[in-house]
């Protein structure tokens, strides 16, 4: 009877055997919040050592630099061109309706509630909606509007992007968007941020337009002007009146908590509430109310909130710190009622008295009854959309002006070649954030299966709880010179046929290294999906590197570099020829790990994924692609940038016929420019066929 292990019964998993190990596919979530938490830590202790006044001014002064740092400048005022369409009287006050424009082409649906009586100097509201495709049209607003203007309050409600009449993936035949809300910022936002942009930015500056626009209306009293908002409107509250000074009074409601307790729980959420490198910048949550510091501001919270009071409480308890050194401890305050995620009775009117105390409106706080206008009465457009009425710009088409200026950018970098791909190096490092390391940690030996021609072997590299890679070799009985290090999605680890490729290597006399990267395989996907997840990808996810300014690229080219060390010293693959090969999204992984330290002989890439200039330039990309993306490559660098790089040592791309053109296109001109350069065209190939399982083009390429 044969000693050998039937092919039909092999098992790829290495973390089946490693109990301890049950959290494994948590690790690049685990990872990120192990960076957020230090910085976090590194930030309450630079808290705690604020003392007086001056201290805290010097603190505000550091944070609006970082806030501006991390959300970038605002655009350039430009006329806010506002038409007024229609006028709707009503007992006790009139309804505007109308629109303006924050930047030329994006128009801001909006409704203005003026109360009858005085018509000038009248204290005035912002009300920022929460998630919903009704936006201040949901009843559960109206009836904050409403009571708002019944107490003498002039209240301008507006649409944010993604909602109301501002829907940007509107489909005509479902007669609504094909995306939530939540989805509706963070589809376009991630091109945002791949371009180093943000939709915060864009959500926040109509905010700011939305105060010009009332300062051009003899109603307002431009020194009494509050903001607020539940959930997403909470969100936009808080920041809008920390980047606006003249907003006096602010009262986010079911939003603000601590980042610590938001990354524990809930995870970072949609793209507009993340600000690029904010958390390695320093900041949390309470910097958006030390920073306006000491306006009055109103946290309004709920015990059973998806934010958690816990942060809330914290938040409040630091931000009285500073208003107290300010002088001003008594106009910083926090209700909080026991409820969900909801508006409650206890905390509107908590809101009314804070508004009524601070913009000198005294009156009557209590919830009243109001009638409710129907959706369509307070519809702007005659179709209700913006996309099948007026037309306007959406973020998509504010992403498409900035992809076209990164586009000129980077062709004009690459006009003088030596120098870009001289400091190519050095600028992916500090995008990306990779950080160099030493060989650090155990190979741990996992076991061996023998096959007639080759041993499928299982190792377990542990640098620390969060930092593990597991990986399989397959090691041929009569062994070639060369290794393939093998990068896909490996995540069924009973299929021979995801490990096709790796078995044909092996049965042709190729080692090969077959690791699972963070995000992937056994260590992925992870329990947090988050409210912007699509086919199968956690933007979520993606959003807490942002936060850090670490990419999934970087950790990827970390976990490959390791990797490698390890295979070529513990396991003497040393003295072999290592090939790099990555299917799809890996060809970024692998591409980023080449130039930032990974040595390998030859690459090819199979089915590589589009450019990141092609993601952010199509309207409907495709959202797989978005974790190995990286935020603010655009304008310095993008994949035919690194793979340029690798010259003059052989590269193949293998490209299926039927693919996209931008897909297939993409590595061509400045690849063949810089081979060219080095005298070695023929060292680059573009290789077609009909199907990615033909391997005799693949193993033509690698000689064998």
């Amino acid at each position: 009877m044969s000693s050998y292990t039937s092919f039909s019964q092999a098992d790829y998993s290495v973390l089946d055997y490693w109990d301890y190990y049950s959290d494994a596919e948590n690790v690049l979530y685990k990872q990120q919040t192990d960076l957020s938490f230090k910085s976090l830590t590194e930030r309450k202790e630079a808290i705690e050592a604020l003392q007086t006044k001056n201290d805290w001014l010097e603190r505000q002064k550091l944070v609006k630099e970082r806030l501006n740092e991390s959300v970038g400048p605002f655009p350039e005022k430009t006329p806010l061109n506002p038409v007024i369409v229609k006028k709707i009287k009503k007992e006790g006050y009139t309804v505007e309706k109308l629109y303006f424009e924050s930047t030329p082409g994006v128009k801001v649906t909006a409704a203005f509630f003026i109360p009858k009586g005085k018509r000038k100097n009248l204290p005035t509201i912002i009300y920022c909606s929460g998630h919903t495709d009704l936006a201040f049209r949901n009843e559960v607003y109206q009836q904050v509007i409403l009571n708002l203007v019944k107490k003498g309050f002039a209240v301008l409600a507006f649409d944010p992007f993604g909602q109301g009449e501002r829907l940007q993936y509107f489909d005509t035949e479902l007669g609504k968007s094909r995306f939530s809300s939540t989805k509706e910022h963070s589809y376009p936002g991630a091109q945002l941020f791949i371009n180093g942009s943000s939709s915060a930015k864009y959500m926040i500056w109509d905010g700011i337009r939305a105060v010009d626009y009332l300062l051009t209306r003899s109603e307002v009293d431009k020194n009494r002007i509050g903001i607020t908002g539940r959930s997403g409107g909470g969100t936009q509250s808080s920041h809008i009146a920390a980047f606006d000074e003249r907003i006096r009074a602010a009262a986010p409601e079911c939003y603000l908590t601590s980042m610590e307790y938001q990354l524990k729980s809930q995870g970072p959420q949609d793209a507009e509430q993340n600000f690029s490198k904010s958390i390695a910048l320093g900041l949390d949550h309470a910097d958006l109310l030390e920073v306006r510091a000491p306006k009055p501001t109103l946290m309004i919270t709920t015990t059973r909130d998806i934010f958690s009071i816990q942060g809330a409480r914290d938040t409040y308890h630091e931000a009285q710190k500073a208003f107290k050194a300010l002088g001003q401890e008594d106009n910083i305050a926090m209700v909080e009622d026991n409820a969900g995620h909801k508006s409650t009775l206890k905390n509107r009117e908590t809101m009314y008295a804070f508004f009524q105390k601070h913009l000198d409106n005294p009156g009557n706080s209590k919830d009243e009854e109001v009638s409710f206008f129907s959706v369509e009465e307070l519809h702007v457009t005659k179709t209700g959309q913006l996309a099948t009425s007026l037309q306007s710009d959406f973020l998509f088409d504010i992403n498409k002006n900035l992809s076209e200026a990164n586009k000129a950018s980077l062709e004009e970098k690459r006009s003088n070649l030596d120098r870009h791909m001289q400091g190519l190096k050095q600028k992916v490092n500090e995008v990306s954030g990779f950080v160099k390391h030493e060989k650090s940690g155990k190979l741990i030996f996992s076991g061996q299966t023998e096959f007639e021609t080759y041993f499928l072997s299982k190792y377990l590299i542990v640098q620390s709880d969060h930092k593990i890679i597991p990986f399989v070799t397959f090691v041929p009985k009569k062994a070639s010179d060369r290794t393939v290090l093998y990068l896909d999605n490996l995540s069924e680890k009973k299929s021979d046929s995801l490990y096709a490729l790796p078995l044909e290597l092996v049965k042709n006399g190729v080692t090969v290294i077959a690791p699972d990267l963070p995000g992937f395989g056994e260590l992925g996907p992870g329990y947090l999906k988050g409210d912007a997840y699509f086919t199968n990808t956690s933007y979520n996810q993606w959003f807490a590197g942002i936060m850090n300014g670490k990419s999934t690229m970087a950790i990827h080219a970390e976990s490959i570099s390791i990797v490698l060390q390890f295979c070529q010293e513990d396991l003497q693959l040393g003295n072999t020829k290592i090939f790099g090969m990555a299917k799809a999204g890996f060809a970024s992984s692998l591409l980023h790990a080449s130039l930032l330290g990974a040595q390998f002989d030859e690459i090819a890439l199979i089915n590589p994924m589009p450019t990141f200039q092609s993601i952010v330039l199509e309207k409907n990309y495709n959202s797989e692609y978005i974790p190995f993306t990286v935020a603010g490559a655009l304008p310095h660098y993008d994949l035919p940038d690194l793979a340029a790089a690798f010259a003059p040592k052989r590269m193949t791309i293998i490209q299926e016929k039927k693919s996209n053109k931008d897909e297939a296109s993409w590595h061509n001109d400045i690849v063949k420019k810089q081979y060219a350069l080095n005298g070695k065209q023929a060292n680059f190939s573009i290789l077609s066929e009909d199907s990615s399982q033909d391997l005799e083009k693949i193993f033509d390429a690698f000689g064998l």
